[in-house]
């Protein structure tokens, strides 16, 4: 077999998800996602490893940015083929590229004029990584696939996409490649969702496959959840009231929000928090909350009961969608106990770093993390202790309440990342652990050479694996 599996991102570091494929004469993109660490963010501006205008074609896994959001550069730079991905994901990644590239516009508009004022000059460029009119011209390229269909990519490359149970949509992608009378199979796992999770079904397995490439994010550590997450919520909320002051979520737009809704419901619901004002200080989270309900049928049981009841967790007293800029600042003369969910997730851009300006410093408020923070993003510098941050050029001294309830990750940790391969009945015969900061990597590949006596492999960046 002559296949070639280079690691053109997630290679020993979290964001920035793209594998390249090259057999049958064919190069196959797997994710095309933006670096989002600070450490890496020159590769975003770096060259494609592989000629654009040269790829037959890219599958992606699933809507979040380190996993698609390098498709508009792709493409103003030449890419011509088809981009495969669910219709879900298709649906919420133009709205999510849309977003990402306003944002780059805004920024970097923003950062020229800093510059002038201050005389100097960034490490980048001051322009948009990639443009709206960039993000809209992926559009046409989308070609949908529905969980479980085979289709044919290439001539002997066939593509299926699974349920991930990660995100609404997401998928694990298995490539079939044919070579004469040879075969062999790819799982990418994409990120792995968790069991036994509100809104999702379980993440799907497999008996089967030669090559695994699976996410390792969690993979050194098993998730905390000491309390229920409505417990902790709860608690932070009291607290919050008690303190007279706000509560500042920054969220993915995609699902984390969703969840944060679901949760506030059924706390409302109970009469187990006092009625709250919640301002979903999000378009895109709220334009991705509508395609929510577009998608039901790929919820789970309990969800699908909860909506015939007509108890729709996207809606319920309190609740304040916000979608101008100017109703985003009026949240800022309010200085009585709200929540305000905004993104970015890891508080590297958007709204969120506007409320975390006005509220960082106010010892009575709250920053309540609700998902993983790469290392070199504010987030992760707020999360492991700065007393000061950097925020639009300004130091901000921390004094609010520095909150983290770990209950909502949507990845797998270690157990059930191994839970996830417990159904092979055959071992693979090389698992590619990426998608995870070094530690994590490393971590999880011994554990679960250890536990299995499967072959691991941690690649480096850019290095290239020949599948035999």
């Amino acid at each position: 077999m002559d296949i070639k599996l280079t690691f053109m991102g997630a290679a020993r570091n979290v964001t920035g998800s793209r594998y390249l494929i090259e057999a049958n004469n064919k190069t196959i993109l797997v994710d095309c996602g933006l670096y989002q660490e600070r450490d890496f963010l020159h590769r975003n501006w770096e060259p494609f490893r592989c000629a654009p205008d040269k790829l037959h074609a890219v599958l992606i896994t699933h809507a979040h940015l380190d996993h698609c959001g390098l498709l508009p550069k792709l493409v103003n730079e030449g890419f011509k083929g088809r981009v495969y991905c669910t219709p879900a994901t298709a649906d919420i990644t133009k709205i999510i590229l849309l977003d990402s590239a306003h944002i780059q516009e805004e920024d970097a508009a923003y950062k020229k004029k800093r510059h002038m004022r201050e005389g100097r000059k960034g490490p980048y460029p001051e322009i948009p990584l990639y443009t709206t009119t960039d993000a809209m011209a992926t559009f046409p390229l989308f070609t949908s696939v529905e969980y479980n269909n085979t289709i044919e990519i290439a001539p002997g490359i066939e593509a299926t996409f699974y349920d991930a149970g990660h995100v609404l949509g997401s998928a694990m992608i298995r490539l079939r490649i044919i070579q004469g009378e040879e075969k062999r199979s790819i799982i990418f796992s994409g990120d792995i969702g968790r069991w036994d999770r509100p809104m999702l079904n379980d993440p799907r397995m497999f008996r089967f496959t030669d090559y695994i490439v699976m996410e390792s994010t969690y993979g050194d550590r098993r998730h905390q959840d000491k309390k229920e997450i409505s417990d902790e919520l709860e608690e932070i909320i009291e607290s919050s009231f008690a303190a007279g002051g706000n509560i500042i979520v920054p969220s993915f737009a995609l699902q984390r929000a969703q969840e944060i809704l679901y949760y506030l419901n059924i706390l409302l619901m109970k009469k187990r928090i006092p009625a709250l004002d919640v301002y979903l200080d999000s378009p895109m989270a709220i334009k991705i909350t509508e395609v929510f309900k577009r998608y039901s049928e790929l919820f789970d049981q309990d969800m699908q009961r909860l909506l015939k009841e007509q108890r729709s967790p996207f809606d319920f007293p309190g609740l304040k969608m916000v979608e101008t800029v100017e109703e985003s600042k009026a949240l800022n003369r309010i200085m009585g106990t709200i929540m305000i969910i905004a993104g970015s997730g890891m508080c590297t851009g958007g709204r969120i770093k506007h409320h975390l300006a006005n509220n960082i410093s106010r010892p009575e408020c709250t920053v309540l993390f609700v998902g993983y923070q790469a290392v070199g993003t504010l987030g992760r510098l707020i999360l492991d202790g700065a007393k000061t941050v950097r925020i639009h050029g300004q130091q901000h001294p921390v004094r609010a309440l520095i909150a983290h309830i770990h209950g909502f990750s949507a990845h797998a940790d270690r157990d059930d990342l191994l839970k996830w391969l417990s159904k092979l009945e055959v071992h693979p015969k090389r698992i590619f652990i990426t998608h995870g900061e070094t530690k994590s990597a490393e971590g999880f590949a011994k554990f679960l050479k250890g536990s299995t006596g499967y072959e691991t492999m941690v690649p480096d960046y850019a290095t290239t694996a020949n599948l035999e």
